[in-house]
């Protein structure tokens, strides 16, 4: 018997209809499961069922909430004239806050302090391999992922009131956590997630996620194999990075390509589509924006650009190879995308940096790029600096003019060192293998003065201006700087119809934030031929210091016509 759905339930179930067509109805009624499945680039393939981790905490109504909505939000007034709508105000920018932790302190450094390592962070008793990698600042509270690629790993919340002798504020461990590249974030109801990597049995593995509500006590809640996933291959058939473009989480597989998860509810994730780049190569990094999907090679000098406008049926726009100034082609190890720049860490022959333009796909321009003794590992935006891990050390770059990057200072930390994440006017420096005990992660300051600059958009996806916009398109919107999560949200950040007034053209939409980048999708496809207005209003959006969006940042575009237009 099939439940009683709410208004917003059937939103959803709508806009499934719209992306996928009747037969998703019709598998979501039967519940059809499979364990793993090869399925051709593009296709819809079985569905492997998501394993529930015992002893998660209680979900309250998970299933379908799109985050920050109400339910019945976008309905008709049923009780008078059909045809008009029921004004539904936007809440206050601010209305998210305030954030739970205290941020970056605005403390002050000497000069003889820069680049000095003052503080190192430990995962806890079960942290005893100190592989980490990136860390972020999430409602507050500094994140700290710690897993091997073997598995077994946790997340670690600190608290920054004193950055150089930070205090656990919570933990959670889980056996299936597997060394995370990237982490991912979405709002669903009262509830907060999180995405990592993960490690089931050398056969088995993929994503998963964890409740992280409460900070103080963060808990995996369910696991997600991926098809053809095989360890102890580090690199062949296993998940390198997961990007969650909410409600949809798409996984960096290496030689299996990219999967697209959907996590309306992320207690019973589904896979919805594989896209495996033709020739096959190692896809490492996966980052969206909007409708524009970008896939970069782990040791591979090779770039996939993909059109998820419908993210059921992903399309390739552009394949090019990664080349220096000479014209040699140069392997990355991973990549950041900063519309509409991607920054890759330079790996082999000299680490460093290399930039390529993609605000043209089908046409990439490589702008910028410098070259150093190192080895890369990843990299990391801030402004106009750029941090890369490279192994023996970590570099900090003035990217101020992409024509001529400039190396500005070094750090250290003992260990593979690839990771440098600035967080504020700190940077937090990770090493993935052959730390020193209980040192797998150091803070070290950048900057004398603390971060007091608010965060800007550096670009988005549509452009500002653009027509024919698919329907069921995601909106991306590009910052500078690292946002906190927690901040982006129907009132921060808003989509309406521009011919109506905003609390009568107001779109429904998943809203989502990872890294630098910030995407909506309508919950319901747009109207067809329709300008819709975008807006990120100012002291909503903050960043790791807690500094806000200043200026209002607004831009429109037009959806393409319906097929009887």
């Amino acid at each position: 018997m099939l439940r009683k759905t709410t208004p917003l339930l059937r939103n959803i179930m709508r806009r499934r209809l719209a992306l996928y067509g009747w037969g998703w109805l019709a598998l979501a009624a039967i519940g059809c499961s499979s364990d793993s499945g090869d399925t051709a680039s593009g296709e819809t393939p079985s569905t492997p069922a998501a394993d529930v981790i015992d002893d998660a905490p209680a979900q309250r109504d998970s299933g379908g909430d799109a985050p920050g909505a109400d339910v019945g939000s976008g309905q008709r007034d049923t009780e008078g004239d059909a045809d008009v709508p029921t004004p539904r105000p936007y809440p206050a920018a601010t209305a998210w806050g305030p954030r739970s932790g205290p941020g970056v302190p605005p403390v002050t450094f000497e000069e003889d302090a820069l680049y000095r390592n003052c503080a190192t962070l430990d995962g806890g008793p079960e942290d005893v391999s100190d592989h980490h990698n990136l860390l972020t600042m999430y409602d507050g509270w500094l994140l700290m992922p710690w897993a091997p690629e073997f598995g077994r790993g946790g997340l670690t919340f600190f608290d920054l009131s004193d950055p150089c002798a930070p205090t656990v504020h919570g933990t959670g461990f889980s056996p299936t956590m597997r060394e995370t590249h990237s982490i991912g974030f979405a709002d669903r109801g009262d509830r907060r997630w999180a995405v990592v990597n993960s490690l089931t049995t050398l056969n088995a593995g993929g994503i998963e996620f964890w409740d992280i509500t409460d900070t103080s006590a963060p808990a995996p809640v369910s696991v997600f194999n991926t098809p053809d996933f095989f360890y102890p291959d580090a690199y062949a058939r296993v998940t390198l990075s997961v990007f969650w473009q909410d409600p949809y989480v798409y996984v960096g597989a290496a030689g299996n390509g990219v999967f697209i998860i959907d996590a309306t509810d992320p207690t019973t994730p589904s896979l919805l589509a594989q896209f495996v780049p033709e020739p096959v190569y190692r896809v490492g990094q996966v980052q969206a924006l909007g409708s524009v999907l970008v896939l970069t090679g782990a040791e591979v000098a090779r770039t996939t650009i993909v059109d998820i406008s419908n993210p059921a049926i992903p399309r390739l726009v552009a394949d090019f190879t990664v080349e220096d100034a000479a014209g040699v082609a140069r392997d990355p190890y991973f990549t950041n995308l900063r519309w509409p720049h991607v920054f890759y860490a330079n790996k082999d022959d000299g680490g460093g940096l290399l930039v390529y333009d993609i605000s043209e796909p089908t046409s990439p321009v490589r702008v910028g790029e410098s070259i150093s003794d190192g080895n890369g590992g990843y990299v990391m935006l801030h402004e106009d600096r750029a941090f890369v891990g490279e192994s023996r050390f970590a570099a900090m770059y003035d990217i101020s003019d992409l024509a001529a990057i400039e190396p500005l200072a070094r750090f250290d930390l003992e260990g593979d060192l690839d990771t440098a994440t600035p967080i504020g006017h700190l940077v937090a420096l990770s090493v993935d293998d052959k730390a020193a005990r209980d040192e797998g992660t150091a803070l070290a300051p950048w900057s004398t003065t603390p971060d007091t600059a608010p965060p800007r958009v550096t670009g988005t996806v549509p452009a500002p201006g653009a027509t024919g916009v698919a329907p069921t398109s995601p909106i991306g919107i590009s910052f500078n700087e690292l946002v906190d999560p927690v901040s982006v949200f129907e009132g921060s950040v808003r989509i309406y119809a521009s011919d109506a007034d905003p609390a009568l053209g107001r779109v429904d939409a998943f809203l989502s934030a990872q890294e630098l980048l910030v995407n909506l999708v309508p919950v319901e496809p747009l109207a067809p031929a329709t300008t819709y207005t975008v807006v990120v209003e100012p002291d909503g959006v903050i960043d790791a210091s807690g500094n806000a969006v200043r200026d209002r940042f607004a831009f429109e575009f037009t959806t393409e016509p319906g097929p009887d237009e």
